[in-house]
């Protein structure tokens, strides 16, 4: 079996790119399901018509954001690491089609991002730099 080098530069800007998006997704998960509603439809005005659809968003914004880190960082099936950024992309595509049904158009630049930023890691923790288990 032969060695992979991993480029330490391509590593840490992954880990960054898995940290800003486990951040995000946590603190979107946290907001969703353990805010007041109240508080959160200041920020997202259709929860408080579809609350069942805001709990389920959050409930895989916390996972989402749990699986981009937790197994690559545990060394433990890093492999979900690359499902859950793949989860990233499905769900901000999701997100972006249901911003626009809204006709909210100008809030998808952050889905935008946050799918760049998966696929980047998708791709890194596939083919340039994978993390492998213990």
């Amino acid at each position: 079996m032969t060695a992979t080098v991993k480029p330490k530069g391509l590593n840490i800007i992954l880990w960054v790119a898995q940290g800003l998006i486990a951040l995000t997704l946590i603190w979107a998960g946290y907001a969703k399901l353990f805010q007041p509603i109240e508080e959160t439809a200041q920020m997202l005005p259709w929860a408080l018509e579809n609350p069942g659809l805001l709990k389920f968003t959050g409930i895989i914004d916390l996972l989402g954001g749990i699986g981009i880190v937790l197994p690559a960082a545990l060394r433990i099936q890093p492999k979900l690491t690359v499902f859950a950024a793949y989860g990233t992309i499905a769900l901000m595509i999701a997100a972006s089609v249901f911003h626009i049904s809204r006709g909210e158009e100008s809030l998808i630049g952050m889905n935008i991002f946050f799918l760049v930023l998966a696929a980047f890691v998708a791709w890194g923790r596939t083919k340039k730099a994978p993390i492998t288990a213990k």
